[in-house]
């Protein structure tokens, strides 16, 4: 069905669909067809034609939309996380700067792990500082 007729369904406008279609909220166009070449300025040339999966996306970030009251940019930034691990990982490290991620506890981890390496590179005949063989001679 062509754009009109899918914003008629769906309760949005035929600009709305194109900015959620820019945003990469709508399945990828399957094929190539004369009617969706792209022009020398890379925009598709002709109309996106929708079909069932295209109505179901749409309405699906709608729902969410309004659940959550976010705008379609916020969610198209949503699924970048989701699928860029870049991305993941920076917003990661700003929600653990500001204290809405707790921080890894990787130091405490580091820590342990080190001293246990330098137990384990003791010399046979050596006890380690603090052991009971080193209290029992009065070291």
């Amino acid at each position: 069905m062509r754009i009109t007729e899918a914003a008629q369904r769906l309760g949005t406008s035929p600009r709305m669909l194109r900015y959620r279609d820019m945003l990469g909220l709508l399945p990828p166009v399957r094929g190539t067809t004369a009617a969706m070449a792209r022009a020398p300025s890379g925009r598709p040339r002709g109309h996106r034609r929708f079909g069932a999966d295209d109505l179901a996306a749409v309405a699906h970030a709608l729902r969410i939309e309004r659940r959550y009251d976010v705008s379609p940019a916020a969610l198209a930034f949503g699924l970048k996380v989701l699928t860029e691990p870049g991305t993941r990982s920076e917003v990661a490290e700003l929600g653990r700067r500001i204290g809405r991620i707790a921080p890894v506890p990787a130091r405490a981890l580091d820590f342990e792990q080190e001293r246990a390496l330098r137990l384990l590179r003791l010399p046979a005949g050596r006890p380690g500082r603090g052991s009971a063989a080193s209290r029992a001679r009065g070291r």
